[in-house]
């Protein structure tokens, strides 16, 4: 049985992707995962529309349904950059004491540094629910809330 929290962090990932593509919002503050609750905080400057989130969630559930693989592996830093840029960061620092990171990548979706466990394929997360987005325009910042479904109850 895989963990909620695996299930839920791997999330992050889908939705990191599906707000990229339907928002261009590409850097990411924070990420909060709590059992099947997760929310994700990027740098954008205004509220999206009900479409776009309409967008947002339909294109995260097409690449769960999808059953993409989720890729991990390790790589020099200096590498890493080389062939990914800095796609690979988010906001927050990687000490320059690292020289090894481990690379999470979603093909044509999403591609990140984590250190945290995934699931093997998008067909293990279920489906994805967002919530009300919270848009902070001091800090520029949007939070999205999502709930994953159930396994058990899922009809693939």
């Amino acid at each position: 049985m895989i963990q909620e929290e695996v299930r839920t962090h791997t999330a992050v990932h889908v939705l990191k992707g599906a707000v990229q593509d339907v928002l261009g919002a590409k850097w990411t503050a924070s990420t909060f995962v709590e059992g099947n609750h997760g929310r994700l905080t990027v740098q954008f400057d205004r509220k999206p529309t009900d479409v776009e989130l309409k967008r947002i969630e339909e294109g995260a559930n097409r690449k769960i349904t999808e059953g993409a693989g989720v890729l991990e592996f390790e790589m020099e830093k200096k590498e890493a950059e080389l062939h990914f840029g800095d796609a690979i960061y988010d906001l927050f620092p990687v000490p320059s004491s690292v020289t090894m990171l481990k690379i999470v990548r979603i093909p044509d979706w999403n591609i990140n540094c984590c250190v945290e466990r995934h699931v093997e394929t998008t067909a293990l997360i279920g489906p994805i629910r967002l919530g009300k987005p919270r848009f902070r325009k001091s800090k520029k910042e949007l939070e999205i809330d999502f709930e994953l479904a159930d396994l058990t109850s899922w009809n693939r």
